[in-house]
């Protein structure tokens, strides 16, 4: 009577690791493997925790094999798990040392504490792994817009229930004055999956600039087949948004692809978010002409580009400056983060002042450098002079066109200039060694005195100060923070120097140290010159053999004739 019922417990077993299996969507060899962990546990507790158990169920038939593992050893240190050589051969003539030697066990009666333990191990163990299975299956969908049914809201946080697992909205993830209840539908997009002790999460957000981008590519076909681009979104979620795109096809028109007929493409997705209003830019390679697209629905008078710092300045006419800056600055800030470019916008009277200021500023350092009265400063100044440095080294012809100015003034001018700028090199040249900056720094290609007092003034003083920096430490940078560009300044700053002329210098002075080797292509490109004048040199020996050869031709020819 005994067997039917253990036949019946051995299905029963397999039958819950199946059901539990399809439920959890996990493999069933997992579920068994957590089932045999849970019997291994319960065994220990009845034979003592110090013995080796492993317990196996047969996929097959349900049967539990309970059996004890020892190890093979010459010293015995622990006689719980280790067995001589001696006895192990008494039971198996082949044992070596090193070997396991496997002892049955009789089958466990369980009692309701071990039933209990077991259930919770085996509870854990498919909990791990259904963690594992969802981690797997969203790990690879970041990026993509996902459909779900909230399924609780806490604090502010919504709970999404997508079908095999959970997701969450966080609170600054969500859009404003937006409000969910349980059971409704939600569209999102997962922006980050992450493995965390309590178990994978899924990140899902509705403010995410590629959420805008991911819409507009479910509503228009073109951007979906890939013949539109959306190359930059910039959103204040919940209240306006741009959006900038281009075309592979001339024939079509990107920003009439994605507003659509009368409106109803871009419409969808403003419905979505929320009544966001959406600004649909055309992307262009110039930049001026981008950014002046991207500060729509103002007009642009004139730009100016700075591109070593990535920033413009942006001229619109003075009844246009509030449109361009838009509602606390909405307008000008989306712009910029559309772009990358840090815009700043003045109106035309205000950059009227502002050249005013600087021609002023100018003339006045002409007075003083050169000892001119005022009206020749304003002269070349207006002439495009900007500095002492260029009237000193420009050709004399340049100073001479300069109108009331013959070429004797010119060759004073340009005197003045070259004296004042040495007097000002000795003046640097000894704040320079006042500050303690070494000699050496001077054979450094693109120093110069001006240059030498900055890196003083920063306490970079000697080559090795020099080869440890970075090119940020003397250029300086910008970094965004809370949606504003924050600009933090080098050592040289405040000179005309590029990154270029400052990555040279910091490499140059690693290789006088010997941080680093000499660049190859130098010796490349001797070597190239040197097999260029070679082949040269073939070529022109080969042309004048054949000369020679073509010359002797005609010769013998006519020594034959006249013969």
């Amino acid at each position: 009577m005994s067997e039917p019922a253990i036949s019946a417990n051995r299905l029963e077993l397999l039958q819950i690791a199946d059901a539990v299996a399809r439920e959890k969507s996990i493999d069933k060899a997992i579920v068994l493997t957590a089932m045999e962990d849970a019997i291994q546990r319960a065994a220990r507790s009845r034979y003592g925790v110090e013995n080796d158990i492993r317990a196996e169920i047969d996929p097959q038939t349900g049967e539990i094999r309970l059996q004890r593992l020892m190890e093979v050893a010459e010293v015995i240190e622990n006689d719980a798990t280790q067995i001589t050589l001696e006895e192990a051969r008494h039971r198996n003539p082949a044992a070596q040392i090193g070997d396991f030697i496997s002892e049955p066990l009789p089958p466990l009666e369980y009692g309701r504490i071990a039933a209990q333990n077991a259930k919770q191990v085996i509870v854990q163990k498919v909990r791990d792994a259904e963690r594992e299975r969802q981690y797997e299956e969203y790990k690879d969908r970041v990026g993509e817009i996902i459909n779900g049914v909230v399924k609780r809201v806490e604090y502010g946080n919504v709970i999404v229930d997508l079908g095999k697992g959970e997701a969450i909205v966080r609170r600054d993830e969500g859009l404003p004055r937006e409000t969910f209840r349980p059971g409704d539908r939600i569209r999102a997009y997962i922006y980050d999956v992450r493995r965390e002790q309590r178990g994978p999460q899924i990140f899902l957000s509705r403010t995410h600039p590629e959420f805008m981008a991911k819409l507009f590519g479910q509503e228009v076909p073109e951007i979906y087949d890939g013949i539109v681009e959306v190359l930059s979104v910039a959103r204040d979620p919940g209240s306006r948004a741009k959006i900038a795109v281009r075309s592979k096809e001339s024939s079509i028109d990107p920003v009439g692809a994605c507003v659509g007929m009368r409106g109803s493409r871009v419409q969808a997705v403003v419905n979505e978010l929320q009544g966001e209003k959406i600004d649909i830019i055309p992307w262009s390679p110039d930049v001026a002409s981008f950014i002046v697209n991207s500060l729509a629905p103002a007009e642009v008078a004139k730009v100016v580009l700075d591109e070593e710092a990535e920033r413009i300045e942006v001229v619109v006419p003075d009844d246009q400056l509030s449109l361009a800056i838009g509602r606390r600055g909405q307008n000008v800030r989306l712009a910029s983060q559309l772009t990358g470019w840090d815009i700043d916008i003045m109106t035309e009277a205000e950059e009227s002042e502002r050249r005013q200021k600087e021609f002023a500023e100018r003339t006045q350092r002409f007075i003083e450098a050169l000892d001119v009265d005022e009206m020749l400063a304003q002269l070349l100044a207006s002439e495009g002079f900007e500095s002492v440095e260029e009237i000193a080294f420009v050709e004399l012809d340049e100073v001479a066109t300069v109108e009331g100015l013959d070429e004797e003034t010119a060759n004073e001018i340009q005197i003045r200039a070259r004296e004042f700028l040495e007097r000002q090199s000795a003046e640097q040249d000894a704040r320079r060694k006042e500050l303690g900056v070494e000699d050496a720094l001077s054979d450094v290609t693109g120093m110069s005195p001006a240059i030498m007092v900055a890196l003083g003034e920063d306490q970079i003083c000697t080559m090795e100060d020099l080869a440890g920096c970075a090119t940020d430490d003397l250029t300086g940078w910008t970094e965004r923070k809370d949606g504003e560009t924050v600009r933090h300044d080098g050592a040289l700053s405040t000179l005309d120097v590029s990154s270029e002329e400052a990555e040279s210098m910091i490499m140059q002075a690693r290789i006088k140290l010997g941080w680093i080797e000499p660049p190859a292509e130098e010796d490349e490109e001797e070597a190239a010159d040197a097999e260029g004048e070679e082949e040269a040199a073939d070529a022109e020996s080969e042309e004048n053999a054949a000369d020679g050869e073509s010359d002797g031709e005609p010769e013998a020819a006519a020594g034959e004739s006249q013969a």
